[in-house]
């Protein structure tokens, strides 16, 4: 498959790549080295050519070789939705999404290439469906495009905001009333290893609900790397069984952190609403008397407040 597109500014080809298809300028590196980038018919070997405007790049997909499998897979994962175009899982907590060098155990990736799915290819081998990640411990709803057209379309989504997620978690302590923290987020520069509440950050927003004493829900308004923890640190909350933004020691073994429902539009056109019902881990840290049969579609709950966003009381 071949992508041709024409340089409207001038500007470095791997930014402008990464824009276009919305993955990372590393994933851009990847495909000129393994699947090949022209510029003005020309094969380049480098992300940080200056592109002049009008002119014409040409990306090509290769084919996805499915080699053997590194890692055992040992774990099957609940299916939610599938059709031709998208498939919707819940992603159990402790398994990270997608290969990288640090990882040493079998990814999601494994277990699709081990169900056989013939998926989109377009972020590369290590990547191939896969439209948007959530954390290693992080659980819950996570879609995978089957193909190439079906990527961009969803792509396309979440820089638009008509695909998003709404979370469920469990506080350290309860929110008193909804409140919409508003705060710039980027590396944090004491711990590379953290994000942080940063003035001249990236913008953020997130809109928090109280559902029941600690059970607490969210809405994402931007997609920042744990941009959920960094803005309750702000609150002086933290979600449970996080070790990197809350208490050191915690008997809880994961953060309490699940993507409950996921929204967006299919590639047909029909706006479709996943749930992805919390796993057993997660029921046992829910309020005592609180039933989780009770956790319905999230997104009724939150029309109200997304109406009434600015009117809340918003943290700055």
């Amino acid at each position: 498959m071949r992508q041709k597109f024409i340089a409207d500014k001038n500007e470095r080809v791997d930014k402008f790549l990464s824009e276009k298809l919305n993955i990372s300028r590393n994933q851009i590196e990847r495909l000129i080295k393994n699947c090949g980038v022209s510029l003005n018919g020309k094969l380049i070997k480098k992300g940080g050519i200056k592109l002049q405007k009008g002119d014409n790049i040409e990306v090509e997909f290769k084919k996805t070789e499915y080699s053997e499998e590194k890692y055992e897979v040992d774990f099957d994962i609940p299916v939610l939705y599938e059709d031709e175009d998208v498939l919707v899982i819940n992603k159990p907590p402790g398994i990270v999404v997608h290969p990288a060098p640090s990882v040493k155990v079998a990814t999601i990736v494994d277990w699709l290439k081990s169900k056989n799915y013939r998926l989109s290819n377009i972020a590369g081998e290590e990547r191939f469906g896969i439209v948007h990640r959530i954390d290693k411990e992080t659980s819950g709803a996570l879609i995978i495009a089957k193909n190439n057209k079906a990527h961009e379309f969803l792509s396309a989504q979440l820089k638009d905001k008509s695909m998003g997620r709404y979370y469920l978690m469990i506080l350290n302590e309860p929110l008193k009333e909804a409140i919409c923290v508003d705060k710039p987020i980027a590396r944090n520069p004491k711990n590379r290893l953290k994000m942080a509440y940063v003035k001249n950050g990236k913008n953020a927003k997130t809109l928090f609900v109280p559902i029941y004493e600690y059970l607490t829900a969210a809405k994402l308004y931007t997609g920042r790397t744990h941009q959920i923890r960094v803005h309750l640190s702000t609150i002086g909350r933290y979600i449970r069984g996080d070790t990197t933004y809350g208490k050191k020691e915690q008997k809880i073994l994961r953060v309490m952190l699940h993507a409950f429902e996921l929204y967006f539009i299919h590639p047909s056109g029909k706006k479709l609403s996943i749930i992805a019902p919390v796993f057993d881990d997660f029921k046992k840290q829910l309020p005592k008397g609180f039933r989780h049969e009770k956790i319905s579609s999230l997104s009724n709950a939150f029309t109200s407040y997304n109406r009434m966003c600015d009117k809340l009381k918003t943290s700055t």
